[in-house]
């Protein structure tokens, strides 16, 4: 269960960057960094949370039961 809480979380935050690089894409008219340090987090989110995930089905965290 712990998980799957985690993985919600996770995937909200990433969700959450996504949207604020895109209001930064709106609102900086000046050519600010922004943009790029919010989706430069959410692709280091995605791929630590593809990791975590990776590493919870070979201990048995997550898969199929029988």
């Amino acid at each position: 269960m712990l998980i799957k809480i985690a993985t919600v979380l996770i995937l909200l935050v990433i969700i959450g960057s996504l949207f604020s690089a895109l209001v930064f894409l709106l609102k900086d008219k000046q050519g600010s960094d922004r943009t790029v340090k919010a989706l430069t987090m959410r692709i280091g989110l995605s791929i630590t949370l593809f990791l975590l995930l990776i590493i919870a089905a070979h201990f048995g965290y997550i898969g199929h039961t029988l």
